[in-house]
């Protein structure tokens, strides 16, 4: 028998009748963008929280710093944020590495706010290869034996830290990250990142140095 979608089919008795009821979805206890500052604070992470950014088809929070010096070369070569990722990954060549701008970000780490699991951790584990990465559920999502027979094993797996979030929006460490772990060495894809929140940190310091 067919269920509508946001409905649990229910068997009743011996005679096999289903009835449908309809399960309301977890919802977060506060905006994303609130989720996500808390979080950083509760992981510890030192730096700038950049407004939600989309890459790789993942919606992202990015904790990062900026590398002044780095910086600072930046802006004497002339050469801003790249964004076009053909471009960015030419510095990677043998040839061509030795003329590649430096990476004038430091990222922190990356989160993803979600109300289920498995959308935190499609979100956020290809960034974990190359550094520090979270996901932060509500809490009430937390409380099943698919949560803590399939989600923690994975997070582990990977070393995402999981960050709960009561009804009151009171964030909570549920699981540490885990840092030693083997990260990625430094390729195309993790310098076209860099490009993409170097651009994101300027664009949120500009208005402050305009004032």
């Amino acid at each position: 028998m067919a269920v509508t979608p946001g409905h649990t089919a229910v068997t009743s008795g011996s005679t096999g009748t289903r009835s449908s009821r309809i399960v309301a979805p977890i919802e977060l206890p506060a905006s994303s963008d609130e989720l996500a500052a808390e979080a950083a604070a509760q992981l510890g992470w030192d730096g700038v929280l950049l407004p939600r950014m989309t890459m790789f088809g993942r919606r992202v929070y990015v904790v990062a710093r900026l590398r002044s010096e780095a910086h600072a070369e930046r802006i004497a070569m002339g050469i801003g944020p790249v964004t076009d990722k053909a471009s960015v990954s030419t510095w990677t060549w043998p040839e061509l590495a030795g003329g590649a701008p430096p990476a004038a970000v430091e990222i922190v780490g990356v989160l993803a706010v979600a109300r289920h699991w498995r959308t935190g951790l499609a979100a956020t584990v290809p960034f974990a290869r190359y550094g520090d990465a979270a996901i932060v559920l509500p809490a009430a999502a937390t409380m099943s034996h698919d949560y803590v027979d399939n989600c923690l094993p994975r997070a582990r797996a990977y070393g995402l830290a999981v960050v709960t979030a009561d009804e009151n929006a009171t964030t909570g460490l549920d699981l540490s990250g885990r840092t030693e772990r083997m990260m990625l060495g430094e390729d195309s894809v993790i310098r076209w990142v860099q490009e993409m929140v170097y651009e994101q940190l300027l664009a949120m310091e500009s208005p402050a140095e305009a004032r």
